[in-house]
């Protein structure tokens, strides 16, 4: 395999010099591309690792000894996946992503009428459904492999020392798709599923450095400067996109800091934190015509600087830069296997409440942030003037213009109601048989 680092800044600068170049057009482009071979190479990990495991059925008898931790739903007790935390911070960070994120958006908004906004939404919910079978499955198969002794898992680490739970090593969940691709495929396939993984990382890497150019060029500069030119403001996003590319160099050495060896919990908290002040305002400015401009703005900063303080005290806690000031929870955390004494820092933090704010859950955190930012946007707006009828015609569901509510009705039929009504069913489906598959 490549060195991550050379692997890391290829993969950023060739995405960001594409990126530039081609603009939106190249981006969507290569996303269709890549989307293929990241589904045609997950499928292959999938078949190779059922195959050499034995069938669905040998799967299932695995897993099956340790059923709590492959539970759909876990007990309100688990420290990272709660049952409740999962049904209040799950549609938070979805309306966040899937309705207001530019990286959505924009490919929205580069359709050419509603109807094919609304197909592309729902084509994409049938996108979203297959990765729990290439990308959640493979997962499981190669912990069982692992456990069959067909393939060796490395345990966890952080900052070289290995990661306890209740006393014994875990294994490190980063490594098992690497691991399970080294293995297990030949090397032609191998070479595919590896080109799927960068593309589904350079997509990702594309439609950020687009978005982020394009939210810097036409909110900021244009607003600025709105006399420049289109071939000025082209430039000005190439540029804009540039700086992004080396923000994003420079963030490599960071992030395996701040994610303590756990990419994906990191990933979901650090979007658990930002989604909601923006969903807030989102639905808020949906469906509340007293919301004005002050109160969103109120709301979206106080909900930003909050969620950021809990990150960062979370952060510290995870490096244990902060413990707690009682003596018998420290005892608990050594005994526990998460905390040794004798690799503490020097200036280390000890503070009972600051421990628990960073140990809290950030789901069901991401829920208080909700309320907070909610709050906010209502107290504001309405100790600050409404905003006229004109100002919002036209922009929430209580002032769409009929012109508006008949060009949405011109734009579905039937079979857009089936296909989503499909797209439920497979949801609700695989809710439903994940969440009795090991019983």
């Amino acid at each position: 395999f490549v060195p991550f680092w050379i692997g890391a800044i290829a993969t950023v600068v060739l995405t960001g010099i594409y990126t530039v170049f081609g603009g939106l057009r190249a981006v969507l482009y290569t996303d269709a591309a890549q989307a293929l071979i990241l589904l045609v190479g997950s499928f292959f990990i999938t078949w190779f690792g059922l195959t050499k495991l034995g069938g669905w059925g040998e799967l299932q008898e695995i897993c099956r000894a340790k059923s709590g931790s492959f539970a759909l739903w876990r007990p309100n007790s688990d420290p990272n996946f709660p049952w409740l935390g999962i049904l209040i911070a799950s549609p938070i960070i979805g309306i966040w992503y899937w309705c207001t994120d530019q990286y959505i958006v924009q490919r929205t908004l580069a359709a050419k009428d509603l109807k094919a906004c609304r197909r592309g939404a729902i084509f994409g919910g049938f996108l979203k459904v297959w990765p729990v079978m290439i990308f959640l499955v493979p997962g499981l198969i190669g912990y069982a492999l692992h456990i069959k002794g067909e393939i060796v898992i490395p345990d966890k680490m952080v900052n070289g020392e290995y990661v306890m739970v209740n006393g014994q090593h875990t294994l490190d969940g980063d490594q098992v798709f690497p691991t399970m691709v080294a293995n297990l495929l030949p090397r032609g396939l191998r070479g595919l599923v590896v080109g799927g993984l960068l593309a589904a990382l350079m997509s990702s890497l594309s439609s950020l450095f687009n978005s982020c150019a394009s939210l810097f060029t036409l909110d900021i500069y244009k607003k600025l400067h709105p006399a420049a030119s289109e071939k000025l403001l082209v430039n000005v996003g190439r540029m804009a996109t540039g700086i992004i590319v080396v923000l994003g160099l420079m963030w490599i050495p960071i992030m395996p800091k701040i994610a303590q060896g756990g990419l994906y919990k990191y990933l979901q908290s650090v979007q658990g934190y930002l989604a909601p002040p923006i969903t807030a305002v989102f639905l808020l400015g949906l469906f509340c015509k007293r919301i004005n401009a002050k109160g969103a703005v109120a709301g979206l900063s106080i909900g930003f600087f909050a969620g950021m303080a809990k990150l960062t005290i979370q952060g510290m806690v995870g490096a244990f830069k902060i413990i707690p000031a009682s003596q018998g929870a420290i005892d608990s955390l050594v005994a526990a296997g998460k905390l040794n004494l004798d690799t503490l820092a020097q200036n280390v933090i000890r503070s009972d409440w600051l421990y628990a704010i960073g140990d809290y859950n950030f789901l069901f955190a991401s829920g208080w942030l909700l309320v907070l930012s909610v709050v906010v946007v209502v107290g504001v707006s309405l100790l600050s003037a409404k905003p006229s009828e004109e100002q919002i015609i036209g922009l929430t569901y209580g002032t769409a213009t009929e012109e508006q509510k008949r060009d949405n009705r011109a734009s579905w039929n039937k079979w857009d109601v089936i296909a989503t009504a499909v797209v439920l069913s497979l949801v609700l489906g695989f809710y439903l048989y994940f969440s009795f598959w090991l019983n």
